[in-house]
């Protein structure tokens, strides 16, 4: 899966004077999304090796956070992420479709088609924000909808620089069932077409979840979590040729996006 980054950030070498801000809070956050990549579940020698932090801080960390509900100790002596991230994963994932709106309507107003965000949830595709077209033909997705990754754009951009044999194991987990008849059904068709995200920069649904509907889309560089934007229409509309013109746009709207998820000023 896609990690954050915290994966390559030595937590060690985050001092309060550096950041500005308190080294315990930024070592505690930096823990739980080391767990987060690691699948939710670790032992504290694995979360040293990782973040390079002792033993003995790194337990009174995790007895923090276990008293809080954040984490959990499990029977067999590893810690696993706690139920009460999930209120604020939930609330955080609706306020981060509040704040991609604007950026989504820019993208609606410059190429006439409804645009899409959405991050990776798990192995499932979730649509956290959408601005219809105004094209009486029009695609429409459901806020909240889940989908599996290989049928849709979002899914591939998102998935586009992931390990193969974590894609592998992903597919395996959600089988590849088909949307359409054009749908991919087989990992190495599904492989092949990330290499081709790779090559171009962006990732196309042509009818592969719905027949009739094309889909461009983008990730969000550097985004907190994995997150991608896309726009959706009639195939008839949505051509290879517009292709061009339609993807520089929506590449540069996922890049001020990323600026302002990352809370800093564009330029």
């Amino acid at each position: 899966m896609p990690t954050s980054s915290a994966s390559t950030t030595d937590a060690s070498s985050k001092t309060p004077a550096a950041s500005g801000g308190v080294q315990s809070l930024e070592r505690a956050f930096d823990l739980l999304e080391r767990m987060a990549d690691a699948g939710g579940e670790v032992g504290l020698s694995e979360l040293s090796a990782a973040s390079g932090l002792p033993l003995p801080t790194i337990h009174r960390l995790m007895r923090t956070l276990v008293a809080c509900g954040y984490v959990r100790q499990q029977p067999n002596r590893r810690y696993s992420l706690g139920p009460r991230l999930i209120r604020l994963g939930e609330s955080a994932s609706r306020l981060l479709g509040t704040w991609a709106r604007p950026y989504l309507a820019r993208l609606v107003e410059e190429t006439g088609e409804t645009a899409n965000m959405a991050l990776l949830d798990g192995d499932e595709i979730v649509y956290v924000a959408q601005v219809p077209s105004k094209h009486s033909m029009r695609m429409f997705t459901e806020v909240g909808r889940r989908v599996l990754p290989h049928s849709t754009g979002v899914g591939k951009a998102l998935l586009a620089y992931t390990p193969a044999d974590e894609v592998r194991a992903l597919l395996a987990r959600t089988g590849m069932p088909a949307a359409t008849e054009k749908t991919i059904t087989t990992p190495e068709g599904f492989l092949d077409a990330l290499e081709q995200v790779r090559k171009t920069g962006y990732a196309v649904d042509d009818n592969e979840q719905e027949i009739g509907v094309r889909c461009l889309a983008v990730s969000v560089p550097n985004s907190p979590t994995a997150a991608a934007i896309s726009i959706s229409g009639p195939a008839g509309r949505v051509t290879e040729a517009v292709a061009e013109s339609f993807v520089p746009i929506l590449q540069g709207v996922a890049a001020e996006l990323s600026v302002a998820l990352s809370n800093q000023n564009p330029a």
